[in-house]
């Protein structure tokens, strides 16, 4: 057990899928795995492992924010010896040339936050995926025929602001759209050596107010998943 983790050494699988939302790391255990074994309930943070076309597939909760992916990232890497960690979840467009429905495979993420500063040491402000996942992610996805598009995207502190102006980091930085969790995920496994990747659905496109709406969420999500799971099991 880690600290914030319950699971059993053995029980974690060398590959994670991390959504943000518990209920939905359980909605793809129960939609998507054979043999799906809850392993960690601590703080309502649930984490399912269980078997992926016969490879052992882990999925689980990251929760909002750097402070929490970075916390359940890092327990996931050095307590558990999780090799990768894929990133599933929704993010917002800052422009109309996104749609909603449109897959993200996030090649940097750039931040305001001092996360990556004051946890390793790392000063920049932008940081790549690291290791082959993400090429993995690629090439997968021309084989299933989905149009992820490789990108930059702002990793933001804030989701609510006084200011509507886009960003002037996500400008200086080409970031079409915004999320909360990227970067520090990017910069736990820069520091440790590990292989992390993120796949994103724009869920809304911010200037217009166009948004998934809530009966169309587990339609839309449906191949982000199945791109992160193909992924997943050609890494191990």
């Amino acid at each position: 057990m880690s600290i914030h983790i319950s699971a059993r050494k053995g029980e974690i699988a060398k590959v994670v899928l991390q959504p943000g939302d518990p209920l939905r790391a359980k909605y793809i255990a129960e939609n998507f795995l054979e043999h799906a074994k809850l392993v960690n309930q601590t703080r309502g943070i649930f984490y399912y492992t269980g078997l992926y076309k016969g490879k052992e597939i882990t999925v689980g909760a990251s929760g909002m924010g750097f402070p929490s992916i970075g916390i359940y990232s890092f327990e996931l890497f050095t307590e558990y010896e999780v090799d990768t960690i894929i990133r599933i979840g929704t993010c917002g467009a800052y422009t109309t040339d996104l749609k909603v429905f449109d897959i993200l495979n996030v090649e940097q993420a750039a931040s305001e936050s001092t996360y990556a500063k004051y946890a390793w040491g790392i000063e920049e402000e932008i940081i790549s995926h690291q290791g082959k996942i993400f090429g993995i992610i690629n090439e997968t996805a021309e084989e299933m025929s989905l149009a992820a598009k490789a990108t930059n995207i702002h990793s933001s502190d804030i989701f609510y602001r006084k200011d509507p102006a886009v960003p002037a980091i996500a400008t200086q930085y080409n970031c079409p759209a915004v999320e909360m969790e990227a970067f520090g995920l990017f910069a736990n496994a820069q520091h440790l050596g590990k292989n992390a990747a993120t796949i994103l659905t724009v869920s809304d496109i911010i200037p217009t107010h166009e948004n998934i709406s809530a009966d169309q969420r587990e339609k839309a999500l449906k191949p982000m998943i199945e791109l992160a799971l193909e992924s997943a099991i050609k890494s191990l």
